[in-house]
């Protein structure tokens, strides 16, 4: 049988899977590229050529038609097979598959996504937030559950697009979050699933079931935990100069803690062994939170009137992989939890960064002003900095001089992308912060209300 033409994926895209399996149950055939590394070869020029956001999946048929986004090319791809039935057999039931299709995608695989983000740390752990995400994918399990009580599928009596989504996402989600307690509140559920990714033409494609046998959960990071044990070990200490030396020797937990409290001022930071800069650093930051960004005795006028561009550098800094990005708030939510990570690093950093464009359309970038002249001392404190690059800027270079105003002042705008949010980090803009959380329930919709300089705008 001849190809329909060539899907640019990777084995473990689900998007992915889902057009091969369409593919395979409509008697066609795709192709897949001989040789592709992701983060790679969709970067090159030829790839972007031919798909200009860089992104997977990604359709090239063999009449030269192009196409990307995953639903859209399953859709697309089952069109070819009419006979298959997995739009349905008339409008009704096309319009119950886009039904189905579109409740998953909103209101499970979304909620379910920012969970593993907040279990993985993509975003800043908030257990009232995880909770409620979790009320919502059980309640749209539980709706999948009652409507397949009398029904093998979703639509009719024969396997859809839709039954190939919804599949397809409840296999992912038993490996993570869908725990033995839960899979038996929702039987039906499973049962499709087991069902549907089963099927001899498509079980090679979703591969084996993997079921969690405990639901995935929030560990917070060990070094945290270790500053905390060593903030109230550090209290004591004064008092205990106060009392007859000999009382402190004989206490053996106080001659195991004690030599850790004098050891942290010794550990010098190498960023603090530079020369004496001649621009107070803090003074900046004032400037930026109290003045207007641009025009004149603006924070950018500050700046340059006080830059020492021998003890501190510009940089300006891209996430790596904008084609992952989906919901604005979620990909500003990562960038609030890349600042959290670079804590240690705050006394040396300032920095502007934000997500620019729209939805499922967005990248993310801005700029950093660093004590020193090498970034890596201070990112590398972050676990995550290797998922974002890093270029110095030359203000004396027009177009880097223009970034960086641009990304200060927030109206950034990159190939089109305006600047849709953003956050800035340093010693004084990480103070007070209280989310409220609001999820509708048509869609997750969450408005982050933060009482923090920070995040909600730069004043």
């Amino acid at each position: 049988m001849t190809s329909i033409g060539t899907l640019w994926t990777i084995p473990a895209q689900r998007s992915g899977q889902v057009i091969r399996a369409v593919a395979a149950l409509g008697g066609l055939v795709l192709d897949l590229p001989a040789e592709y590394t992701h983060y790679e070869d969709n970067k090159k020029p030829a790839f972007l050529a031919k798909f200009p956001h860089g992104k997977i999946p990604a359709l090239d048929t063999k009449d030269g038609f192009k196409l990307f986004e995953g639903t859209t090319i399953a859709r697309y791809v089952a069109t070819l097979a009419p006979n298959a039935n997995l739009l349905g057999s008339d409008a009704k039931e096309n319009a119950l598959v886009d039904q189905w299709v579109h409740l998953v995608d909103t209101e499970l695989e979304a909620p379910a996504t920012m969970v593993g983000q907040l279990l993985r740390g993509g975003i800043p752990y908030n257990k009232p937030f995880h909770t409620i995400l979790l009320e919502k994918v059980t309640r749209t399990l539980g709706t999948l559950n009652t409507h397949l009580a009398t029904r093998t599928f979703f639509v009719n009596e024969r396997i859809t697009f839709a039954d190939l989504v919804i599949g397809s996402m409840i296999q992912r989600l038993v490996a993570i979050i869908i725990d033995p307690e839960m899979r038996a509140k929702f039987p039906n559920v499973i049962r499709h699933m087991e069902t549907v990714v089963n099927q001899p033409k498509v079980k090679e494609i979703f591969g084996e079931i993997q079921y969690c046998e405990k639901a995935l959960q929030f560990t917070p990071p060990a070094k945290e935990k270790k500053e905390k044990e060593a903030k109230p070990a550090a209290a004591p200490a004064p008092k205990a100069e106060k009392k007859p030396k000999a009382k402190a020797v004989d206490d053996d937990d106080d001659d195991d803690d004690e030599p850790l409290v004098p050891e942290e001022p010794k550990a010098k930071n190498p960023l603090d062994l530079l020369p004496k800069s001649t621009m107070n650093f803090d003074d900046w930051k004032r400037a930026y939170s109290n003045k207007e960004t641009r025009g004149a005795g603006g924070a950018i006028e500050w700046f340059y009137q006080n830059f020492d561009k021998e003890g501190y550098s510009v940089w300006r800094i891209d996430f790596k992989y904008n084609e992952e990005l989906t919901q604005i708030f979620m990909s500003s939510n990562q960038i609030g939890g890349l600042f959290n990570r670079l804590e240690a690093s705050r006394k040396y950093l300032f920095g502007s960064v934000g997500v620019l464009g729209t939805t499922n359309n967005s990248v993310i970038s801005g700029t950093l002003i660093i004590r020193g002249q090498d970034v890596k001392p201070i990112v590398e404190v972050g676990p995550d900095y290797e998922s974002y690059d890093f270029k110095k800027l030359d203000l004396n270079n027009a177009e880097d001089k223009v970034f960086f105003e641009s990304a200060l002042a927030w109206d950034l705008e990159i190939d089109g992308k305006k600047w849709a949010d953003g956050k800035t980090v340093s010693r004084f803009h990480h103070c007070v912060k209280q989310t409220v959380l609001i999820l509708t329930t048509s869609a997750v919709q969450i408005i982050c209300i933060a009482f923090r300089h920070s995040e909600t705008s730069k004043y």
